[in-house]
């Protein structure tokens, strides 16, 4: 592909990303409403149609991440290889650890609609329930934290966007490397988990919209030499 069109399928694919993943959000924080384990898990059984839902914008969700992976590396690759690789592979693993939480909703699914003939006993449903409802999006996103941060790097090293655009996407991303691993650790929780991805998504919205009307210039390693 030309340089062209990387950046706007790069811009494409954010947008898209974003919306299944608010969107994979608020359906699952619907499906799973309630006090207890017992009521989310009866809250599940009663919301089957959007656990589906919540299943397949996951599946898109890590679809667009290695696209993401790709299309970021190959525009920012000019600047730096090395970095660029180490940050592909850091997306690429955001990706890997999401396919994988997708069995975990799965099973959450069949733990809410199980019969009683083939459900475990009422201890062990609380059990897996508890375990199956941990939020543990803090893992996937320590690793997409990182992989941003090092393609914003570049992405401001070489100059290839506004100066103000990559500073916000480092800053934001760096914000996230700090405070994910404190969430994941027990360190960090309540509404603050949430907020924290406010700079984030308005770098990348702001960013694929930049992506879609303007790409991105070659970067100044390029120009230099």
């Amino acid at each position: 592909m030309t340089r062209t069109t990387t950046a706007r399928t790069a811009g494409v694919t954010f947008l898209v990303y974003i919306a299944v993943s608010i969107a994979g959000m608020v359906l699952f924080g619907r499906a799973t409403g309630g006090d207890g384990i017992a009521e989310k898990l009866a809250s599940v059984a009663q919301h089957v149609t959007d656990m589906g839902v919540v299943v397949a914008l996951a599946f898109l969700g890590c679809v667009a991440a290695l696209v993401l992976a790709v299309t970021l590396y190959s525009l920012t690759r000019a600047q730096d290889p090395d970095i660029a690789m180490l940050a592909l592979t850091f997306r690429v693993a955001e990706g890997v650890i999401s396919a994988i939480s997708i069995t975990g909703t799965l099973g959450l699914l069949w733990l809410a609609t199980a019969t009683k003939a083939n459900a475990p006993d009422a201890a062990a449903v609380h059990v897996l329930g508890a375990h199956l409802l941990r939020a543990d999006m803090a893992l996937s996103g320590s690793f997409f934290a990182v992989g941003s941060m090092l393609f914003c790097y570049l992405l401001l090293r070489g100059r290839m966007i506004p100066t103000v655009l990559a500073w916000l996407g480092v800053i934001a991303s760096l914000l996230l490397v700090v405070a994910l691993p404190l969430q994941l650790a027990g360190f960090l929780s309540g509404p603050i988990t949430s907020l924290i991805w406010l700079p984030m998504i308005v770098f990348e919205v702001a960013f694929a919209l930049w992506l879609l009307a303007r790409g991105v210039g070659p970067p100044a390693r390029t120009q230099e030499a």
